[in-house]
């Protein structure tokens, strides 16, 4: 008897994970036909109708998910789990994006689905909540963060005089807890937040003992944080990462007098596309000692909510070029379907395009389409990652299809 692997509805709040099939080699992209077009248009149909406003995502609920998905039953992540595929915690670049991701799930996905047939797995559905957890579980797994040099790293504790104050295992300046206690460790935007609200004092530390601010690149911290996560007070610490909604987040960033400089969350949002939270944490803690006013103390949450607001649709997103974007919908054949109103097929306009919608998209319709495109002798389209990024930028591009 197949056994059926339920999946949950979306909650209120929500916990990621990125997980299924992300780092198996990508296949090359192959020429798609007239038909296959009509049948990934029809596919890609479903999508139309999906928001992708901020989603509040979740890690911790992600893993359950790869559970529930039956993932672990072949993948592992950072060495728990199965063994038939690759392990999902370690990275075929440095570079991979939240739209390769989607390409590479994309593409191996016939081989995934015919793989659970075979283990009487039942193909479950999944939602966008349940996407956006998927990929926050891998987010908290470090998937996309830039690999980092732990010997460089034990040194850079030394060298930009973090061991003056702060203690590995044991405290050694009262009120100051070692880096074993430190929760924001594994959470990216806690840690944000935490050294943000850190730089007055080290500031104020480092002038009394007339020691320059120690800088830091997104690549030190990498290697900081790679370092201080494999002691042996900390290797056992599983990741963690959460997004908001973000829908307070102009607010927040007006009441931090973040506005006095930026002028809006919204003139700030491109200037950080495409970084990675880890980069983020370590430009901030840079800029907070250039600043004129002190910098402005964040409550628990508060960075997260603003992150969420100014980052998070934009990583989820990770739109490439809109123009490249409408020649690989052509060459896709998709116009063929979503430019015929006598098809049904919707023009996928009005609606906002993420990794997230893809990955959902191909969960909820592929194994169907998959079964009508094989009756009809269509062999399964590909995507390379850029074409993918290229295709979501030409989805949500202003004023298409007018």
């Amino acid at each position: 008897m197949m056994r059926t692997v339920p999946i949950r509805q979306p909650l209120a709040d929500a916990r990621g994970s990125v997980a299924s099939v992300a780092c198996l080699a990508e296949p090359r992209a192959s020429a798609s036909g007239l038909r296959t077009g009509r049948a990934v248009l029809l596919f890609l149909a479903s999508m139309a109708g999906a928001g992708a406003a901020t989603v509040a995502a979740d890690s911790t609920r992600g893993e359950r998910l790869f559970t529930s998905l039956s993932c672990v039953e072949c993948h592992s992540v950072n060495g728990v789990g199965g063994n038939i595929g690759p392990d999902l915690g370690r990275r075929i670049d440095r570079n991979f994006t939240v739209a390769s991701l989607a390409s590479t799930m994309w593409n191996h996905a016939p081989t995934m689905w015919a793989a659970m047939r075979e283990r009487d797995i039942r193909i479950a559905d999944m939602d966008e909540q349940g996407a956006a957890d998927l990929f926050a579980y891998f987010y908290s797994a470090r998937f996309f963060d830039k690999p980092g040099d732990a010997g460089r790293g034990k040194r850079l504790f030394t060298e930009r005089a973090c061991a003056l104050c702060h203690g590995l295992a044991e405290s050694i300046k009262p009120g100051i807890n070692p880096v074993g206690q430190w929760n924001a460790l594994t959470d990216p935007i806690a840690l944000t937040e935490a050294m943000w609200n850190h730089s007055p004092n080290m500031f104020t530390e480092f002038k009394l003992k007339k020691i320059p601010w120690p800088a830091l690149s997104g690549q030190d911290l990498s290697d900081l944080l790679v370092y201080l996560r494999n002691l042996p007070s900390t290797r056992g610490t599983a990741g963690m990462f959460e997004t908001a909604a973000g829908s307070n987040g102009e607010a927040i960033f007006q009441s931090k007098g973040c506005v006095r400089c930026h002028h809006s969350g919204s003139s700030l949002a491109p200037q950080i596309k495409g970084r990675t939270l880890t980069e983020i944490a370590a430009e901030m803690w840079d800029h907070a000692p250039k600043m004129k006013a002190q910098p402005a103390h964040f409550n628990p949450g508060e960075m997260r909510e603003l992150l969420s607001y100014l980052w998070a649709r934009q990583f989820f997103e990770d739109s490439g070029d809109a123009g490249h974007g409408k020649r690989v919908f052509a060459a896709k054949h998709c116009e063929a379907c979503h430019g015929d109103s006598s098809t049904g097929a919707p023009k996928l306009t009005g609606s906002a395009f993420s990794g997230i919608t893809m990955v959902s998209a191909l969960w909820h319709h592929g194994p169907r389409m998959l079964e009508q495109m094989k009756s009809k002798g269509v062999r399964w389209p590909r995507f390379d990652r850029r074409e993918m990024s290229d295709l979501i930028a030409y989805l949500n591009s202003p004023g298409r299809g007018k």
